[in-house]
């Protein structure tokens, strides 16, 4: 009772500064409060560890009834890839896009994804490509190196034919984050479609609609042109 205010006595441990103490506060009042009152558990807990990076883009109505989509998919994570591919082809089918007008095919892995779309591409039969692949991260740098071959390659083989290439290519962390931006209400598949429609008809425009003829050396002159066509009479770099 008899303590002065402010003095120090022998043996007792010296009190932190009042400046410090308020900085300690402030840096632990963010966390405080997010924090919820009672820790989540279980998938709630899981499904607040999940942040997508939005709502996607917004389409308007697209017209795909002349359009030729292509479709490759990588083998890897077989339900993931055929949930994503799934929700693109319902995507395709209520744009208009005809079953026939859908060409698919398949490849190991992401990685030979842009070669495969590269011969796609050549071939002059799609307006556009959908490749579809999965990479999760392990323990090594295997995942980074993948990543950005495939991103890298996808955009050259687009920049370097003229047709668009979409990048339907998950890169997650883990496989929960994979599963859930493929399976239910967060696959991506549906707007992959839409965006592979969308850049279609942006191709079409710009090259004269889905029958032109020899496009970048390919293609078929047919019986009903009014002109008659002839090839190029060289043909370099293919």
């Amino acid at each position: 009772p008899n303590r002065q205010r402010g003095r120090r006595y022998p043996g007792e441990p010296r009190a932190a500064p009042q400046h410090t103490m308020l900085a300690v506060t402030l840096a632990a009042l963010p966390s405080l409060l997010l924090s919820p009152s009672v820790p989540a558990t279980g998938s709630s807990a899981r499904a607040a560890a999940v942040r997508m990076a939005g709502d996607g883009p917004s389409f308007g109505d697209l017209d795909g009834s002349t359009a030729r989509i292509g479709i490759i998919k990588a083998r890897w994570h077989p339900e993931m890839s055929d949930s994503l591919i799934a929700g693109a082809k319902e995507a395709l089918a209520a744009c208009g896009v005809k079953e026939e007008n859908i060409v698919e095919t398949e490849v190991p892995g992401s990685y030979e994804l842009p070669l495969a779309a590269r011969y796609m591409a050549l071939s002059g039969s799609v307006d556009a490509i959908l490749p579809v692949g999965i990479l999760i991260k392990g323990d090594t740098y295997h995942f980074e190196a993948i990543s950005d071959s495939v991103s890298s390659g996808l955009m050259s083989v687009g920049m370097q034919t003229g047709v668009p290439i979409l990048f339907g290519v998950l890169t997650c962390m883990s496989e929960e984050q994979a599963r859930v931006r493929s399976i239910g209400p967060g696959n991506h598949g549906p707007d992959w479609g839409r965006a592979a429609v969308e850049m279609a008809l942006l191709r079409q425009s710009a090259v004269g609609g889905p029958k032109s003829k020899f496009f970048m050396g390919f293609g078929d002159s047919g019986e009903d042109d009014a002109k008659p066509m002839t090839r190029p009479a060289e043909r370099i770099g293919f």
